[in-house]
């Protein structure tokens, strides 16, 4: 089995837990498995190191000095794995075997990353050695140092793990994979043994540090990636799974919704008042197919064929709540969904959707985001001609 294990800087912190990673590496290399690590900076020395810049520093040299972190780490790696006798080899930015490659912009060159990284995949097979990828670092087609950004070695992992045909990436990380809630915070928080690639990039996106946001597009569906902690010691146990890949979707509700929306004094600054309306809603078994909030009103997208009853229930929750004044409902809504994981990368996305409704003098109702998908609501008899503008714009 191919196997890409990224160490981060937690688990590289101090002597001992280069131990220990090297420690994990042998065992798997003599259980008969490829691996290719990709080392994140020692502990906090990239913080350190850019809070050391306190200069104007053009980006080039930003680059070399926070590179250093990282190549640190697969010096130490590697050193380590030789004294275990594990034939290991560090690879950096101005080496013939460094893989990651950006363009004019900064962005990755995927074709050119590709066929280093399958080169590399081959190189490490026929000899059997262990490649210690410098993560976070990249470079240009110039030979200059680049960076793929914060949570850039999750970035170099998982693309790897892609471009070099890997079975499995093992994200290793100071916590016991995804937790049901911050430890640090709340009591009682317990590890998910799996969760979809799509929840956690919307836990991402919200905060949630355990994978980079931007690298779990580079997740396909047949590898597997799973978050473990440092002190587990076993690379191939243990830890979260992360299921599935993202897949751009464009999809039409094939039925109409209603919105009904509720008015009232506040309605932000009154605790508890979402929650009731919700659970009104809930407790007659009308589903709710997606919300939006106003300064002072709250929409719900509900199915239309029980708006009359959705607008009873509502109603009655107006009357009994102090802060809320009236409902309005409006029919013959259709909703398109964009969803992918690559929109959070694309920018001005929301425009190439907008711009083109917009000229084509269609109304858009409404609008709502999350951190992997964008929800278009227009009037039923627009739906078509607003399918087929969104298809073309993403």
């Amino acid at each position: 089995m191919r196997v890409v294990a990224k160490f981060g800087g937690t688990s590289l912190g101090n002597g001992d837990r280069v131990n220990r990673a090297a420690d994990s590496i042998t065992e798997a290399v003599e259980a008969g498995h490829e691996v290719a690590v990709v080392a994140s900076a020692m502990g906090s020395t990239t913080d350190f190191l850019l809070d050391a810049i306190t200069f104007e520093a053009d980006e080039a040299d930003e680059a070399e000095i926070v590179s250093m972190g990282e190549r640190t780490s697969v010096r130490m790696l590697k050193a380590a794995l030789g004294a275990r006798g594990v034939d290991a080899k560090f690879v950096e930015p101005g080496m013939d075997e460094w893989p990651v490659i950006t363009d004019e912009h900064g962005e990755v060159d995927v074709e050119e990353t590709r066929r280093r990284a399958k080169q590399l995949a081959a190189d490490m097979a026929a000899s059997g050695y262990v490649p210690v990828i410098s993560g976070f670092v990249a470079q240009d087609h110039a030979g200059n140092v680049t960076t793929l950004g914060r949570g850039g070695s999750d970035t170099t992992a998982l693309m790897m793990g892609n471009y070099m045909e890997a079975d499995e990436v093992v994200i290793i990380t100071d916590v016991e994979g995804v937790m049901t809630g911050d430890p640090r915070v709340v009591e009682g928080a317990r590890n998910v043994g799996e969760i979809t690639v799509d929840e956690l990039r919307n836990l991402s996106f919200r905060g949630a540090e355990v994978v980079a946001p931007s690298a779990l597009s580079y997740k396909t569906g047949d590898m597997v990636v799973r978050v473990a902690h440092y002190q587990h010691g076993d690379l191939l146990e243990g830890g979260t799974t992360i299921e599935g890949q993202f897949e751009n979707l464009i999809d039409l509700r094939e039925t109409p919704l209603a919105c009904i929306t509720v008015a009232g004094r506040a309605i932000r600054n009154t605790p508890g008042i979402l929650s009731e309306l919700s659970v009104a809603l809930s407790d007659s078994d009308i589903n709710v197919d997606a919300v939006s909030s106003g300064m002072d009103s709250v929409t719900f997208y509900i199915d239309e064929e029980v708006a009359e009853h959705a607008e009873n229930v509502l109603h009655q929750a107006v009357i009994d709540a102090e802060p809320l004044s009236s409902v309005t409902v409006d029919d013959n809504v259709a909703v398109i969904r964009v969803t992918g994981g690559q929109l959070p990368n694309q920018s001005g996305v929301l425009q190439d959707i907008i711009a083109p409704i917009s000229e084509a003098h269609i109304t858009i109702y409404d609008l709502i985001t999350s951190a992997t998908s964008v929800a278009v609501f227009v009037d039923w008899e627009d739906r078509e001609e607003a399918l087929d503008i969104m298809q073309d714009a993403v």
